[in-house]
């Protein structure tokens, strides 16, 4: 028995029909979460930061108690930091501002112009856009394709700057082992200039920047075996490059904090060696 014409399957080249009409929706959203905790979390904290960091910029004094250095203040620049800071006081006595304006703009700008911030900030302060599947705050937002924000991508740039402040972080570290008078000591500011330093090291060796100067750029990853095993190790610290951000930037205003604490005699750093 022959099939009949209607018994037949429709060809699956036949014509498609005209499609649906979208849904209409008149909220903004169809979430239900709380979406927006997150942006006002990381408006709250860098507020906060950026609050305490000004504090800290241009209150120009308590930020060496030897052995320790705010790292505000370091490289130390100025002759109120005697036998601190990773190089010489080219500054002298002659600077009577305060020698953070000079040093912050090179971590700030790093930080600034960092991928993960700029995109905490974006949804944070800008809502471009605030969380996934909410829309913008702005209709007319473009992305980083004019000024100024084209100019976030001279975060590599800054990238070179960071590596230097984080070695004299460490540099720093070493010294806040050494007490008056050359005897070796441990105190509570040792401890947390030494964990700065290595929050220092791991959000800025997660940075996606150093992780492409490592593993970027190779046609076969197989032909540069040490560059491939260089990116292996740092694209696992890049996968915790959120938590390396907020924990290292959260970790200086502490240091500068304890560290002004004792400088202006507010508190006392307990020696365990010294």
């Amino acid at each position: 028995m022959t099939t009949t014409e209607t018994d037949q399957e429709p060809s699956s080249t036949a014509a498609p029909g005209p499609p649906r009409p979208r849904a209409a929706i008149t909220q903004p959203t169809l979430r239900q979460d709380a979406w927006w905790v997150g942006p006002i979390i990381t408006v709250t904290v860098l507020v906060g930061f950026t609050v305490y960091g000004i504090w800290a910029a241009f209150r120009n004094g308590n930020y060496f108690a030897k052995p320790y250095l705010s790292p505000f203040y370091s490289p130390c620049l100025t002759d109120k930091c005697v036998d601190g800071g990773a190089t010489p006081h080219i500054l002298g006595g002659w600077w009577t501002w305060s020698p953070a304006i000079l040093i912050l703009v090179f971590p700030l700008g790093f930080r600034v112009t960092c991928y993960y911030y700029r995109r905490a900030y974006y949804r944070s302060f800008w809502w471009a856009p605030p969380a996934c599947a909410v829309p913008d705050a702005r209709k007319g937002y473009t992305g980083e394709t004019r000024i100024p924000l084209i100019l976030q991508n001279i975060h590599r740039y800054f990238f070179y700057f960071a590596t230097i402040f984080a070695a004299l972080l460490t540099y720093d570290a070493v010294l806040a082992f050494i007490f008056p008078g050359g005897r070796f000591g441990i105190g509570v500011g040792t401890g947390v200039l030494l964990v700065n330093a290595v929050a220092i090291w791991l959000y800025t060796l997660s940075c996606h920047s150093c992780r492409h100067l490592c593993g970027g750029g190779l046609r076969q990853l197989s032909r540069a075996p040490v560059r491939y095993q260089v990116w292996r190790r740092l694209s696992v610290l890049n996968r915790n490059h959120l938590k390396f951000a907020w924990a290292s930037l959260l970790w200086i205003m502490v240091t500068d904090f304890y560290i002004w604490l004792v400088a202006a005699g507010h508190l006392h750093d307990y020696h365990w060696i010294a």
